[in-house]
């Protein structure tokens, strides 16, 4: 499957972007979808994921009540909705699939398809 991740941007704290993922190759709709961020200097950390329909999503504490993750099976396309940005959530964001459901939906190692990514830089 690949994966394309579009959406970033500019914006100022308190603004809200939506981030894509667009799958190709295979459908995603079994598949547990992750999105994860990497800031400069840092290491990849998880942001969200979601399983299949009619499980909930699950969030980092650092996103929880201003981020949302949502599927479009029609689509083959998952998004991120991110409200109240801060300048803290400056960072290159990856989507990822994982095939298998290989358990923990936040364990990075666990996703086996990764898209290119997407910076979102929120200024303050």
């Amino acid at each position: 499957v690949q994966l394309q991740a579009s959406g970033g941007g500019l914006v100022q704290a308190g603004g809200s972007l939506r981030l894509a993922c667009a799958a190709s190759g295979r459908t995603i709709s079994t598949y547990v979808m992750g999105w994860f961020r990497q800031a400069p200097g840092k290491e990849r950390e998880f942001v969200a994921g979601t399983r299949w329909s009619g499980m909930p999503p699950y969030y980092a504490d650092s996103v929880k009540g201003r981020f949302a993750i949502s599927r479009d099976n029609a689509k083959n396309t998952v998004y991120l909705q991110m409200n109240s940005l801060k300048p803290e959530d400056t960072a290159v964001y990856y989507c990822a699939a994982d095939t298998s459901y290989s358990g923990r939906v936040d364990q990075l190692s666990n996703y086996d398809y990764w898209g290119q990514g997407t910076l979102v830089t929120v200024s303050s």
